[in-house]
């Protein structure tokens, strides 16, 4: 199941990192790369429903499936975030706080796996919701322009990242707590 087309798909999203970051230093006119990134942004990002529903729909789950999928998005958010960082579009400490939890629940979800009670800290809604508020703000952010003319995209993707920041702090004390009866049977 090493190379299904769902499998395929996630491993898009890993290599659409350096083409993302690369747009910014090819020498195209600002806003060109910027309009080049966000499409590549949310074509990559697409992949991961897709890659699912196709995993789904082909009966090609895998465990090494649901494996990457996870990894490829969360390289593909923190690799976006650093770039938004360094064009200063995202303050710093949002990254830290996405980036830091992303780290942390992957290190608490593995534990959890190694010792038996991976089912308490499983995928929650409020995970999802995190995900999404987060998978709007970045293209949002790497667009910096008014949309439909209208639409002041660094504003919005301002606020909206920000409070991905917040449903990212909220997530994670969820899944804390959902798992700390077991890390204090453990710890005694």
């Amino acid at each position: 199941m090493f190379f299904t087309v769902p499998t395929i798909l996630t491993w898009t999203r890993i290599v659409a990192i350096p083409l993302i970051v690369g747009v910014f230093y090819v020498g195209l006119e600002p806003r060109v790369q910027n309009l080049v990134a966000t499409i590549m942004f949310i074509v990559f990002a697409l992949t991961d429903w897709l890659d699912g529903f196709l995993a789904r729909r082909l009966n090609q789950t895998s465990a090494f499936g649901a494996f990457l999928d996870p990894v490829a998005d969360k390289f593909l958010v923190c690799a976006s975030l650093l770039v938004l960082v360094h064009l200063k579009r995202a303050d710093v400490f949002v990254a830290l706080i996405i980036i830091g939890r992303e780290i942390a629940i992957s290190a608490l979800r593995e534990w959890m796996a190694q010792i038996g009670a991976a089912k308490s800290v499983a995928v929650h809604m409020l995970g999802k919701v995190k995900t999404t508020v987060q998978m709007i703000a970045i293209p949002f952010l790497l667009f910096d322009g008014l949309l439909f003319r209208a639409i002041d995209t660094g504003l919005w993707g301002t606020w909206l990242i920000w409070i991905s920041a917040i449903l990212t702090v909220w997530s994670m004390v969820y899944y804390l707590q959902k798992a700390l009866p077991e890390i204090r049977q453990r710890v005694k």
